[in-house]
Parts: C-alpha cells; structure tokens; sequence
C-alpha cells in the first residue's frame, strides 16, 4: 500500500527573470515587471509530498524529522533571504522562473532519498500561482 506524507516550507527570495541575450525591451516584453534590474521578492510556500510503502516496523513512509530536515538543509538554507540569480549557483546560468526554482528543489531533494520512494514538489509563487514538479 503506497501512502503520501507531505511536508510545508516556506522561504523569501529575490529574483530577476530575463534572458541575458536580450535587450530590456525584450525581456520587459517577456517577462513584464518580473524583468525590473534591481530584481523583487516573493514569499515562497513550498509542499514536500514522499510517496512510498509504509514501513512495517515503524510504521512511516518516512521519518517527517527527516523530511523536515533535509527541505532545510537543502532548500531553505541555500535559498531563503537570497536573491537566487547572484547568489545561488543553480540559477547563475538558469532563469530563476517558478517552473526552474521547483525542478531545482526537486532534483537537490530527490538525490537523499531511497529509490522505492517518489516525490512531488508544488511551489506557490504567490498565493494563486504555483507549480507542481514529480520528475
């Protein structure tokens, strides 16, 4: 029997979206406000979903201790109070758009994690836009 744990996060980071190639009237064209130079800030809510068999001796899918501390470690050190286009090396090179932030986040969480297991990563940018990612 498969059963689905999940855990919330939250982290505050600053971002620019724009493709260096382009002009700021490309980008501004593209991306709106989103393209501002001197960057803006979201309050990022962030759930975890683990998807696997229960454990039949103690009874998890995963410890949520654990869970709770990988997202941390993972996540919410490396990216809550940053801006995630100067100061996170995943996005030096990679537009920091919601749809990248959360495939990132998925793919610095699902290497910790037992290969019998699934995840699911949704990253609410605001509170009516948000992404899902499983792989």
């Amino acid at each position: 029997m498969k059963v689905t744990i999940s855990r919330k996060a939250h982290f505050n980071a600053a971002h620019r979206l724009f493709v260096k190639s382009w002009d700021d009237t490309k980008n501004e064209s593209i991306f709106g406000k989103c393209a501002n130079p001197h960057y803006h800030g979201h309050n990022y809510e962030l759930i975890v979903s683990v998807t696997g068999e229960i454990d039949p001796e103690t009874g998890y899918v995963m410890d949520m201790k654990v869970l709770k501390d990988l997202i941390k470690s993972e996540v919410e050190d490396a990216f809550d109070h940053k801006n995630l286009n100067l100061q996170v090396p995943d996005f030096f090179d990679l537009n920091p758009t919601a749809e990248n932030i959360s495939v990132v986040i998925y793919n610095k969480l699902v290497k910790h994690l037992d290969k019998d297991k699934t995840i699911e990563v949704v990253l609410y940018e605001t509170p009516r836009n948000f992404v899902k990612y499983s792989g």
